[in-house]
């Protein structure tokens, strides 16, 4: 428990950073470039439910980075291990918090009075998150970040405007300026040019790539826990039913072959 208030502290103070000292480095201008236009709204997940090494580190990510203000009321500690295929040493070892039971629904440590004083509003239950919003949205929300000097958190947000959520994940990804451009994409969105990297984070790109695909792939799961087990039993229902196609045709030209 003491460990998850120690991160959400390090989480605010590194929010509150990137308001200042970050802000003024992207005036500065930072280092970095790429393409002409970066076409952030066809960024996509591409996560898969029945990858359960991903869906372990998902879950490991989840617990980590986002359980301390976003609860998941939904899913229980136990259901999670179970489906997952973590034992429960590893589950209390690793992903349960010290006062919490495995038969827990998955909530969150953060007082809801201090989520409203900090960020203006008690953060979402992200327990259907991927299913309202879709996963290709959740994974370009949790890349979208850039340095934006007049929101309150030090940055803003692609995907969702004004967004309340610090930039969490700074520290994997390191801080970036969006450098913007005149009107908007084809998809209704922000222009954006280029990115320009303001701090490096410790993680290379193609590595926090995997790390928000791996998060995205466990929200999704946490959605819909039984949709892998469905569609695994759908290809074997699809199956007899074919089969029972062909009985069922080879009975009907028997029962009116003397019609006929």
């Amino acid at each position: 428990m003491q460990n998850r208030w120690v991160r959400i502290a390090f989480t605010l103070a590194a929010s509150f950073a990137l308001g200042t000292g970050v802000a003024a480095a992207a005036e500065e201008g930072g280092h970095g470039g790429g393409a002409q236009e970066v076409h952030w709204e066809s960024w996509q997940a591409g996560n898969e439910v029945t990858n359960t090494a991903s869906l372990q580190r998902g879950a490991t990510n989840f617990v980590n980075y986002c359980l301390s203000c976003h609860s998941m009321k939904y899913m229980r500690y136990s259901r999670m291990a179970s489906d997952l295929g973590i034992s429960e040493q590893q589950l209390r070892e690793n992903l349960i918090a010290t006062d919490a039971k495995p038969t827990d629904y998955m909530l969150a440590s953060f007082p809801e009075a201090e989520a409203v004083a900090w960020f203006g509003k008690v953060p979402p239950d992200l327990s259907l998150v991927a299913r309202y919003r879709g996963t290709d949205w959740v994974y370009q929300f949790l890349k979208g970040f850039y340095v934006d000097k007049t929101r309150p958190t030090g940055t803003n947000n692609l995907a969702l405007e004004g967004a309340a959520m610090p930039a969490v994940l700074s520290d994997l990804e390191g801080v970036k300026a969006a450098v913007l451009g005149v009107g908007v994409s084809a998809h209704g969105g922000k222009r954006v040019e280029r990115f320009e990297t303001v701090a490096a984070g410790r993680m290379t790109p193609e590595e926090f790539d995997g790390f928000v695909r791996d998060t995205v792939n466990f929200l999704d799961y946490a959605g819909d826990p039984s949709q892998a087990q469905r569609r695994s039993i759908g290809i074997w229902v699809l199956l007899f039913l074919m089969v029972f196609t062909v009985f069922a045709w080879m009975l009907k030209k028997e029962y009116w072959k003397d019609v006929h």
